[in-house]
């Protein structure tokens, strides 16, 4: 999936976050949002995932003008085509893990569900309650979620914070799996080691 910004720019309680970026990320592509706190790399990865409106430029996906999609086209593109994977993990605690990668207690016992958490590591938790999962398992689960889906388009908020080594070369890994399969992989990161991964970057400065 293809998305290109135009000279996008986005002011929050009359403050400039950032202005005039235009950029294009293509299919099989990992691009890490960098930058100092403050500088606008949630914000970018929530108006690129179409969850924050630009005050200024255009959104495309797939030469559409998202910008101007309404809220049932936005449903349409986060249902069918993206995930989100958030730093604060995403998940419903009080629901098993297998409902948690495809939120639908129908689709939840299936021998696919099965073979998405033996990849991502969690292969036997599938009834397990989420809560009891570590940081790191819960991160996981996200990219169990965002496989299942079969997302063309990922969107990653701090996916490996707080997390041991093990965990984050896991995530890592799993991440840069999906952009091989085919995916566009959006991370919005201070790890330097996730940005060395990735195939660009996009460095944010704090707007004077």
């Amino acid at each position: 999936m293809i998305i290109q910004t135009k000279n996008i720019g986005i002011e929050i309680s009359g403050k400039t976050i950032f202005s005039n970026i235009s950029l294009e990320i293509n299919p099989n592509e990992m691009i890490a949002i960098t930058g100092p706190s403050g500088s606008g790399k949630t914000t970018l990865l929530n108006c690129l995932g179409l969850i924050q409106s630009v005050n200024n430029g255009d959104i495309l996906i797939e030469n559409q003008n998202a910008s101007q999609w309404k809220e049932k086209e936005k449903i349409s593109f986060w249902k069918d085509k993206a995930a989100f994977i958030y730093q604060d993990y995403g998940i419903i605690e009080d629901e098993n893990v297998s409902y948690n990668v495809t939120l639908n207690k129908r689709q939840a016992k299936t021998q696919v569900v099965d073979e998405i958490l033996h990849t991502v590591g969690l292969g036997g938790r599938g009834h397990d309650m989420a809560a009891v999962l570590s940081g790191g398992e819960k991160q996981r689960l996200g990219v169990a979620r965002a496989i299942y889906k079969k997302a063309t388009i990922i969107f990653a908020d701090e996916p490996t914070a707080s997390l041991d080594q093990s965990n984050r070369e896991i995530i890592i890994n799993l991440l840069r799996k999906c952009s091989e399969n085919g995916a566009s992989v959006i991370i919005a990161t201070h790890d330097e080691r996730l940005v060395s991964v990735c195939d660009r970057s996009i460095n944010l400065k704090p707007f004077m």
